[in-house]
């Protein structure tokens, strides 16, 4: 096989509990120590905990195990390339050492200024009654130049959405701009928090005089310092892409394209400086060959996330397909993926299978009656994994490996 199945669990008050996941058929779990401020170490003691949840249930015999840490945090001061970005450097070091520690070497990260991913709505209504999520530039332009009040804010956006975002604005009442704020400014996935619009404004303007070049720059040197420790403790780092993969609120971001993956797996060259190769994120721009990336670069990816995007006529509108449809050709990319598997056998590599989830899913048929994280519903999932599942079968006895 070229994948080990996984699914994202935000710990044990995620309502898709651990033996819902292993139903789904899945051996791999993906979570993190969200309750751990951002900066701060993560203790042996805290990940043991997390293990033990997920690999002794209940002293039952379970095929589970904590195969992904999604995500080890960077802090805003690292970004920012700030005088603390040392200490905070030394936090993660040890955060490092103490997973390793406890047997766990893969880590998903983000490079990500402030906000992580973005929607604009997220309970887009599909055809079938589903619910997706969804992101629409106006809306975004909206909140930026209406709700939020960003200081030359209009320099980002053309004429047309400038005022079609206005007409929409006179349009909606004030729970529908309220909803539209609380989307926008939702925290971290698996976070309780958001950010509060009074001092968003602040977070914004840390960042006026960080460009590409700079942000670039403050992410080389981060990895330049954890890449050698990671490559002699056996662990792979794998970089999340923009999502989306595009400059929003004026900040910028550096891990949208394949030039971009290029350039970071250049500026440390090690095996354990990777990607983690998210198919609905690089998706969502129409200039990323998503074959031809793995077709460069599939040494260095060491997660994968499975998802559709579907843009819209206004190509920076989006919303999340099923997993079999969309702009993604999901064949062509699990078959290349798995004819990079194959390639790891041959050369003897230690870990042939690529850690994969399927990322993001409908929102359907019970699941629409309970209070879910925004794309981590159970059975939308399950259907993508089922998919994502058959392709990969498929694909592989077409090449001959079953």
């Amino acid at each position: 096989m070229a994948f080990i199945q996984t699914m994202r669990w935000f710990g044990a008050h995620d309502p898709v509990s651990l033996m819902d996941i292993r139903q789904a058929g899945c051996t791999g779990v993906v979570t993190a120590l969200h309750q751990i401020p951002v900066g701060e170490v993560w203790t042996v003691e805290e990940i043991l905990k997390r293990k033990q949840l997920i690999e002794n249930q209940n002293d039952k015999y379970s095929p589970l195990h904590w195969s992904v840490v999604e995500s080890l945090p960077v802090h805003e001061d690292i970004k920012k390339g700030l005088l603390t970005r040392d200490d905070y450097i030394k936090n993660y070091i040890q955060s490092l050492k103490n997973l390793a520690i406890c047997g766990i070497k893969t880590i998903c990260y983000n490079f990500m200024p402030v906000l992580d991913w973005s929607r604009t709505d997220l309970e887009y209504e599909m055809p079938d009654g589903s619910k997706a999520l969804r992101f629409v530039w106006e809306d975004f332009a909206l909140f930026d130049l209406y709700i939020l009040k960003r200081p030359n804010a209009e320099a980002d956006y053309d004429e047309i959405t400038i005022q079609n975002a206005k007409s929409k604005f006179n349009q909606l009442n004030k729970v529908q701009l309220e909803k539209l704020k609380n989307t926008i400014l939702l925290g971290l996935p698996g976070s309780e928090e958001a950010f509060e619009l009074a001092t968003f404004q602040q977070l914004l303007d840390a960042y006026k005089n960080i460009d590409e070049n700079r942000l670039r720059e403050n992410l080389y040197y981060f990895i330049q310092k954890i890449v050698p420790l990671a490559e002699e403790l056996g662990m792979k780092l794998c970089i999340h892409p923009d999502d989306p993969p595009k400059s929003l609120l004026g900040l910028p971001r550096v891990v949208s394209t394949e030039n971009d993956l290029v350039r970071l797996t250049q500026a440390c060259d090690s095996v354990a400086n990777g990607i983690t190769f998210c198919t609905g994120s690089l998706g969502v721009r129409n200039d990323n060959d998503l074959v031809k990336i793995i077709e460069n670069l599939g040494e260095k990816i060491h997660f994968v996330h499975l998802r559709s995007t579907k843009r819209e006529s206004n190509p920076r509108n989006f919303y999340e397909a099923d997993h079999l449809s969309g702009d993604v050709d999901m064949y062509q990319i699990i078959k290349v993926l798995s004819l990079e598997s194959e390639k790891r056998k041959q050369q003897g590599r230690a870990e042939v299978d690529m850690p994969m989830r399927p990322d993001h899913g409908h929102q359907m048929l019970d699941d629409l009656n309970k209070k879910t994280y925004p794309g981590y519903a159970a059975i939308g999932r399950l259907r993508g994994l089922a998919e994502i599942r058959g392709v990969e079968k498929a694909v592989l006895r077409f090449l001959g490996v079953l």
